[in-house]
């Protein structure tokens, strides 16, 4: 890593920390030569990076402006390493992508091995995170890509489009709607449809805030005139689908998700295709960005996963 890159390592780590301490904590060096460190910095630039009068810590506008100028010439810079890397034939280098959990375990487990496999010269990494924190990663130059849904929070992205995902509707087995099969029949789904009526004093397990499954939960019930009780908040979506089946409360999750239910007893599903829209699961990086060979053959390797799939 030259001088540059933990320049801003270290500065962005201060950011996502809020406090000096946690940051020299997580960067395994002594808080003292971090804040000498930022000290001398300010006194280079002749401005103070950070406004140290509130906690969490702040950027001061310099602190802004310094930073986001430091990541456009990181991004430059790595663009330049990828571009002259790619004259040649040879196609290798690291590729930043950017997931859920959930994405990173029912895709991305069967697009690492085959990349390897194919071309033992690209390096993965994977930075992931929530919904938007995925779109915010790359904005800042974190990722090449990222795995996302469409529309998205951020502008200044554009995408390729992978597949649609329907979302589902989790009950227990043991539920009386389940057992005395209170449901019909879809006609645009393989699963059944429950009439949302029938769950307004259901209490559901939601996602966290951040995750767009969360968002999507308050449409369906806002949408249908209910306001159920939350019984818990999770930050996975595994987990939720497994508490739905044991009984703890409804959930909803997508479609693949149910795919790969771990729960004893699974679950029942119910389409919420009549309430809410497909989920549009994309590639989107940042417009105008180069992308590399290396890059490029990843998300090739992506899109043949998911034709398949």
């Amino acid at each position: 890593m030259n001088g540059f890159s933990k320049e801003f390592e270290y500065l962005n780590k201060i950011v996502e920390a809020g406090s000096f301490s946690i940051a020299a904590e997580q960067l395994y060096i002594a808080q003292p030569s971090l804040s000498q460190f930022v000290k001398r910095l300010e006194k280079n630039i002749g401005a103070e990076i950070f406004d140290r009068s509130h906690a969490p810590i702040q950027l001061t506008e310099a602190g802004k402006i310094y930073l986001e100028i430091g990541r456009e010439i990181q991004e430059l810079q790595h663009s330049r390493e990828k571009q002259i890397q790619d004259l040649g034939n040879f196609i290798q280098g690291q590729v930043r992508i950017g997931s859920s959990n959930y994405r990173s375990s029912t895709l991305l487990s069967k697009v690492i091995p085959i990349v390897k496999n194919r071309y033992p010269h690209i390096h993965i990494t994977l930075e992931e995170g929530k919904t938007k924190e995925l779109e915010d990663f790359i904005l800042q130059g974190k990722t090449d890509f990222s795995i996302v849904l469409h529309p998205f929070f951020n502008p200044g992205l554009q995408y390729i489009e992978l597949f649609r995902e329907e979302l589902l509707l989790v009950l227990s087995s043991s539920h009386p709607l389940c057992i005395h099969k209170d449901y019909t029949l879809s006609a645009n789904s393989k699963y059944p449809i429950l009439n949302p009526h029938k769950l307004f004093h259901e209490p559901f397990i939601v996602m966290k805030e951040g995750q767009r499954l969360r968002s999507s939960f308050f449409e369906f019930t806002t949408e249908n005139g209910f306001f159920p009780p939350i019984v818990l908040e999770s930050g996975d979506m595994s987990t939720a689908q497994t508490l739905a089946a044991a009984g703890v409360g409804a959930t909803i999750v997508p479609a693949k998700l149910a795919a790969h239910c771990t729960a004893p007893i699974p679950p029942c599903y119910f389409s919420l295709r009549n309430f809410l829209s497909d989920w549009q699961v994309v590639i989107a990086f940042k417009k105008e960005k180069y992308l590399s060979k290396a890059a490029k053959t990843v998300i090739q390797i992506i899109e043949e996963i998911t034709k398949n799939d």
